[in-house]
């Protein structure tokens, strides 16, 4: 919930005295999600901006500035935290065209920040002290969150015949939860559960925010070529594949050149190579999207012809940007080609991709020490 001010704020929270110049980028709003150990701020705004970054103590906090930028004026804000990461967000007219905003720290161990496009938006992800678990409490539970791509006024890909990525995605998202849900080990949420249009960056803070041992966003594929066809799954990195450059800026609702201009932009490659290293979350990924394009090409092409295997891929996507667990994208198959949107219209055809998803994930999850001692409570034997 937003906090509304009377007057504009300097860092150190007084009224500016500046002048607001017309025709700069807008701050139009502060949201956030937070835990215990992370903390996700984003700065919507009127357009994409550059920034810089600094940390001071005394009181500890963090602020960034964001260049040629000023504050709407019905959102004069300051945002109360107060998860144990963060105590307030605050934005002050620093000076004329400069937006400041800072963060008031409790205890933070990292923090990321970088700029969105199309909305434009600057998110920051503040990472807490990660709590250690004892060898004795090992977690009964494996929280699985599922994202089905798109919804809501966001149809995502539509094929020849009128059938919405939406839609399809969702359908498969609600089977493999049902699927998942079998096991009683398994702990399963959904982005969205019904046609609603939800931000990329939330879908991302939602899985953080549940804690989740994995993530996995459902899409289905297009390209203006019809004859295009087949099934990929995606992890987070770069990449200079033209093809996999496109699917991520179809995903991403930016413009191609767009995209390729990020892959060449050396902030967001820092910030991607942290977020890896940090979570060692690169080779689980890795490993997690193998399990399920395996078993998805597999199941696939027992029951029908001429699936086609496109393999393991990275790309920029959006959506996997701060994700602290092992994440995929999975691309199903192509709506724009014909014979694949006859395919992704049935029911049966949905259900398959739901059980080879949920056995990839299986396959995944028990090749896991720390799960193989859950499944030894269950009677199994560990190994």
């Amino acid at each position: 919930m937003l906090t509304f001010l009377p007057s504009y704020l300097t860092a150190s929270g007084k009224p500016s005295t500046n002048v607001i110049v017309p025709g700069k980028i807008e701050v139009k709003g502060i949201r956030y999600w937070s835990t215990s150990d992370y903390t996700r701020v984003v700065i919507d705004l009127s357009g994409t901006v550059e920034f810089s970054k600094n940390r001071i103590s005394n009181p500890d906090r963090l602020y960034f500035d964001l260049m040629d930028t000023t504050i709407a004026r019905e959102i004069k804000t300051s945002l109360p935290v107060g998860d144990g990461i963060l105590k307030t967000v605050r934005a002050g007219q620093f000076k004329h065209d400069i937006v400041r905003v800072v963060l008031d720290l409790e205890e933070i161990a990292d923090f990321n920040a970088f700029v969105l496009d199309d909305p434009a938006r600057f998110v920051i992800d503040v990472y807490g002290k990660e709590k250690i678990k004892k060898p004795d409490t090992v977690i009964a539970k494996r929280k699985i969150v599922i994202d089905a791509g798109h919804g809501g006024h966001d149809p995502g890909a539509v094929g020849l015949r009128g059938l919405y990525e939406k839609d399809v995605v969702l359908d498969i998202a609600l089977k493999l939860k049902k699927i998942l849900l079998a096991d009683k080990l398994n702990e399963v949420f959904l982005t969205r559960e019904t046609d609603v249009f939800l931000p990329l960056e939330e879908r991302t803070a939602i899985a953080n925010k549940k804690g989740a041992d994995l993530f996995v966003s459902i899409h289905a594929n297009a390209s203006p070529g019809r004859q295009a066809r087949g099934i990929e799954t995606y992890l987070l990195n770069w990449t200079d594949n033209e093809e996999a450059i496109r699917v991520a800026a179809r995903e991403n609702h930016i413009s191609l050149k767009k995209m390729k201009a990020m892959h060449r932009q050396m902030d967001v490659m820092d910030i991607i190579k942290s977020d890896l290293i940090r979570q060692n979350k690169r080779d689980e990924s890795i490993k997690l999207a193998h399990y399920i394009q395996k078993s998805m090409v597999s199941t696939m092409n027992s029951s029908h012809e001429n699936i086609l295997d496109l393999g393991v891929k990275q790309a920029l996507f959006y959506v996997l940007f701060g994700a602290r667990m092992p994440s995929v994208l999975v691309e199903v198959s192509f709506i724009s080609n014909p014979e694949e949107e006859r395919l992704l219209s049935s029911d049966s055809y949905r259900m398959q991709i739901a059980e080879a998803i949920a056995g990839g994930l299986n396959k995944y999850i028990t090749s896991i020490p720390t799960v193989q001692k859950v499944a030894g409570v269950r009677g199994h034997n560990s190994h």
